[in-house]
């Protein structure tokens, strides 16, 4: 309940703080369950970026920032900055494992598709009888999540192409 609540309000806000944007529209399709705005050779897109008031871009890749919340979709949204390239998630527990959680950061820090352009952190905690503690993270999962969002990024930007 809370994380739907979360994401109302992450949208609602968006929504406020980007009124009379021109990318209103593009970012907030970026939230989850959002349908994608096509991105690329997006014919309305193209046009308006010709004329001589061009709306802003990303400051990021738009593949790997699409990428990155579609992979994290299972895990409610803290923070989320488009144009600095920064996705926070809150804690996430699974169903599966209540007495431990997970936490993820994502730092798109290019505009270039590239391996480099992106840095996952993930943070874990087990609950005992003080409350969650940290714990440490097997550095293979960091990695393992890195390697799903720049393989969707790559699905994205090739259906892009193929258009």
């Amino acid at each position: 309940m809370s994380s739907i609540l979360t994401k109302i309000v992450l949208g609602a806000t968006l929504v406020v703080s980007l009124t009379g944007c021109q990318t209103m529209t593009r970012v907030t399709n970026m939230l989850p369950g959002a349908d994608p705005v096509p991105v690329g050779k997006d014919a309305s897109y193209t046009s308006r970026a010709k004329t001589s008031r061009a709306a802003p871009r990303m400051g990021v890749n738009e593949f790997l920032w699409r990428a990155s919340l579609e992979t994290l979709n299972f895990m409610p949204l803290s923070e989320i900055d488009p144009f600095g390239g920064v996705i926070i998630t809150d804690w996430y527990a699974s169903p599966q494992a209540p007495n431990e959680r997970f936490k993820a950061n994502v730092y798109i820090l290019d505009t270039n598709l590239r391996a480099d352009a992106l840095k996952v952190s993930i943070f874990k905690q087990v609950r005992s009888a003080n409350g969650w503690n940290d714990a440490s993270v097997d550095a293979d999962t960091a990695r393992s999540i890195e390697n799903s969002i720049l393989t969707r990024a790559r699905q994205l930007y090739i259906a892009t192409v193929d258009e």
